[in-house]
C-alpha cells in the first residue's frame, strides 16, 4: 500500500529566570620592558584573584581565558615607529549568586582589573529545561500535523516515521559596560531555552 509522507516542523522556546553569571575580567597593561609589564600585569591579576576568593568565589570558578602579548606602534611621517608592549590577562569569573554580581565586579575593579569584556548569563541544569522544549516542540509537530490533516479531510498515522531534531545555540542574555559606576548595577533578564524538531507522518 503507497503511503504519503507530511513533513512539519515543532518549535518550543522556554523563558527561564539564569541563576549564574559569567563575567570576563581583564587586566590590560603597558610599557616599553616586557618582562616588567608582564610582572606588573602578574602582580595585579594575583591581588585580583585573591580579593575575588575573599569575597568567597571558589577557585575553580575562576579561569585563565585568554593571555596575549602585542607589540604597539605609532606611525610618524609613514614610519612605524615602536611604542611599548601591551600584555592582556583575561580571567572569567563564574557567580553563582546573581544579586553579589555588581560587587564582585566592583571590587575586581578596585583591585586592578581595567576592562570587563562581557557578561554571560546562563542556568544550572540547562538540560533539563531544554528536554522540556524538546518535548514540547514534538507537541507542535504533531499539533500542526493534525491541523493540516484535519484541513485536507485526511487521517494521519498516530506516531510520527521520522523525528529529526533540529540543533541551534540558544541565545545567552549579556550585557557589556563601563566598569565607572559606585555600584554596577546587574540586570539579568531571562534566558530562551528552544528545540526545534521536524517529523514526517505518514497518511
Amino acid at each position: 500500500m503507497y503511503y504519503r509522507v507530511m513533513t512539519v516542523t515543532g518549535v518550543s522556546n522556554l523563558s527561564v529566570e539564569p541563576n549564574i553569571v559569567e563575567v570576563q575580567l581583564d587586566v590590560v597593561t603597558e610599557g616599553m620592558s616586557l618582562s616588567q609589564v608582564q610582572q606588573e600585569n602578574a602582580n595585579i591579576m594575583n591581588q585580583v584573584i585573591q580579593a575575588l576568593l575573599q569575597l568567597g568565589i571558589a577557585r575553580e570558578n575562576i579561569q585563565t581565558t585568554a593571555y596575549t602579548i602585542n607589540p604597539k606602534y605609532d606611525y610618524v611621517d609613514g614610519t612605524q615607529v615602536f611604542r611599548g608592549y601591551e600584555v592582556t590577562n583575561a580571567i572569567t569569573v563564574k557567580i553563582k549568586d546573581i544579586d553579589q554580581a555588581g560587587n564582585v565586579i566592583d571590587v575586581a575593579v578596585q583591585n586592578g582589573i581595567n576592562r570587563v569584556s562581557n557578561i554571560q548569563f546562563t542556568v544550572e541544569n540547562k538540560d533539563v529545561y531544554y528536554k522540556q522544549a524538546l518535548s514540547s516542540a514534538l507537541k507542535d509537530a504533531y499539533a500542526k500535523a493534525q491541523t493540516l490533516a484535519n484541513t485536507m479531510q485526511i487521517g494521519i498515522a498516530p506516531y510520527p516515521i521520522k523525528i529529526t531534531e533540529k540543533i541551534s545555540e540558544a541565545p545567552i542574555t549579556y550585557k557589556a559596560y563601563a566598569t565607572m559606576e559606585a555600584s554596577t548595577p546587574i540586570e539579568p533578564g531571562q534566558i530562551v531555552i528552544g528545540a526545534t524538531v521536524e517529523a514526517q507522518f505518514q497518511y
